[in-house]
């Protein structure tokens, strides 16, 4: 059984990961041919760095995803922090709003958020569809996975610990600081990445709440499905991977290094 279980993995692992492979070695085949290779050449990448559109959908998605990454953490542990200081009916309630827009379609929250933004700038000239609403939708629909992110570190954590800190003398927020956010960075960390990743990846959200001043690279590739798409694409497609697959070694390199640093504590107190 446990042969067949591992051959199972497997094969489960081989099916995830072969179209990654295939897409980035054609994003190297000499020929646009999505299925001959006609040899090796860099021609695509050379292209694609070259292509003023991409690179500037690019920009502007790393843009929106870096600040969807960083306020949304920020709000989303605040409001980890504060659902676990309530009460079990109260934090049971609300961890089931907070559980609703990861369930929901995403066409369904893009339909609204556009209905709202367009609603605020009717009555107030504000929010014009563009780059803030695309920043600010972003930051909604990530907020959720981020308290999912953070709330189980805030759980394993001993909440002795943040007492002890202030019965010796330690300021609330000093001792949130100091004993609290060293305790659930694991869980920020991840949160933070898994926002980033999301709002890189969008495409349904954005196309209702970016108006047409702001094209993610989402958008960029899809209207050139219109036509034959360019192996640009897979050079593209290869340089996202690659780096979240360095950034994602990092981290799990750090976390393991931290595990065992406090082990080492552990063993010497």
């Amino acid at each position: 059984m446990k042969i067949l279980s591992k051959i199972y993995t497997a094969i489960i692992f081989v099916f995830l990961y072969a179209p990654i492979v295939v897409l980035i070695v054609f994003s190297f085949n000499e020929s646009k041919s999505r299925s001959v290779w006609k040899g090796f050449s860099l021609k695509w990448y050379e292209n694609l760095f070259n292509d003023e559109m991409i690179i500037s959908a690019l920009l502007t998605s790393l843009e929106v995803a870096v600040l969807a990454a960083v306020f949304s953490t920020i709000i989303g542990t605040a409001a980890a922090v504060g659902l676990k200081s309530m009460n079990k009916r109260l934090r049971s309630a609300m961890l089931t709003l907070n559980n609703i827009p990861m369930v929901n379609p995403d066409i369904v929250t893009g339909i609204s958020m556009m209905l709202l933004f367009v609603a605020i700038f009717s009555a107030t000239g504000l929010m014009h569809p563009g780059f803030v609403t695309l920043v600010t939708a972003h930051i909604t629909f990530c907020i959720p996975y981020v308290i999912l992110s953070v709330l189980p570190k805030l759980n394993q954590m001993n909440p002795s610990i943040y007492e002890a800190a202030q019965d010796l003398g330690c300021p609330p927020l000093r001792a949130f600081m100091k004993v609290v956010l060293p305790e659930i960075m694991p869980g920020i960390i991840t949160g933070m990445m898994m926002a980033f990743t999301l709002s890189l990846d969008d495409f349904v959200i954005s196309y209702f709440t970016s108006g047409s001043t702001a094209q993610t690279l989402p958008m960029v590739i899809y209207s050139m499905t219109k036509r034959r798409l360019s192996p640009k694409v897979n050079a593209l497609s290869a340089i996202m991977f690659l780096i979240v697959l360095v950034l994602l070694i990092a981290v799990n390199i750090r976390q393991i290094r931290a595990a065992a640093i406090k082990r080492k504590k552990t063993a010497v107190e």
